[in-house]
């Protein structure tokens, strides 16, 4: 079974969302059997590369709140990271563009590298006091802590057409299925789940998607020559 997730490393919900569901995942009894794919959507693509500001002076600009407003939220989403065991700074943290991170994820999603990275820009975004936007090296650093080559991620963010095409496939088929927000979770391209749910309901669509995968229908002669763990069946003459 494969599980999609679109989401944005700027996201604090997709953060939250997705140790959510990781956590159903980890006790779901088909774990080996489920491959998970992380897809790119951006919440701010309009946003220069360099223009970056503190999160509390984006939220008052864009949602017209106050800043103790802002701060306010920032402080309730502190606490629901915590109850999942994630680490969260509440002040000082930085909004930028994300379509870097983004062609990055590509790159290692095309080496296996996919999760590791995630979690890194993960960690680093709303965990670590350095900023992950407008800083290239600082992206090649993380990269490389994934087992990515650094000099190979290093030519990909020095060339703004490596996986753009991906991270836009990605953004076109997120509007295709209906997510206008996320963090959006699609499992087997028959069950979607939006936003940062508890574990319980992603348990629940995983077990339902899984009981919902069709059946193999053998159509032979049980009697027919085959091959097995045992070895081959030869036929006496």
């Amino acid at each position: 079974m494969r599980v999609e997730i679109w989401s944005d490393i700027a996201c604090p919900w997709c953060y939250v969302g997705e140790a959510r569901f990781e956590k159903a995942l980890d006790a779901f009894p088909h774990r080996d059997e489920v491959e998970v794919v992380h897809r790119s959507f951006e919440l701010d693509p309009g946003r220069a590369k360099g223009d970056v500001q503190p999160v509390i002076t984006m939220l008052t600009k864009k949602y017209g709140m106050s800043a103790a407003q802002a701060q306010a939220g920032e402080e309730n989403l502190g606490t629901q990271a915590a109850a999942e065991g994630l680490a969260y700074r509440t002040r000082d943290r930085d909004h930028g563009n994300t379509f870097d991170m983004h062609r990055l994820l590509h790159l290692a999603k095309a080496r296996g590298l996919q999760d590791e990275l995630i979690g890194l820009f993960y960690k680093a975004n709303f965990a670590e006091e350095e900023t992950v936007f407008g800083d290239d090296e600082r992206l090649v650093e993380l990269a490389a802590a994934a087992g990515l080559d650094a000099e190979e991620a290093r030519a990909v963010l020095a060339d703004p057409a490596a996986y753009a095409d991906d991270v836009r496939a990605d953004e076109r088929e997120a509007a295709e299925l209906g997510a206008n927000g996320v963090p959006f979770f699609v499992l087997d391209r028959t069950y979607g789940v939006s936003g940062a749910q508890p574990a319980e309901v992603f348990a629940q669509a995983l077990a339902q998607a899984w009981g919902a995968r069709p059946q193999l229908t053998l159509v032979q002669d049980g009697n027919a020559e085959a091959c097995g763990p045992d070895g081959c069946a030869v036929p006496q003459g």
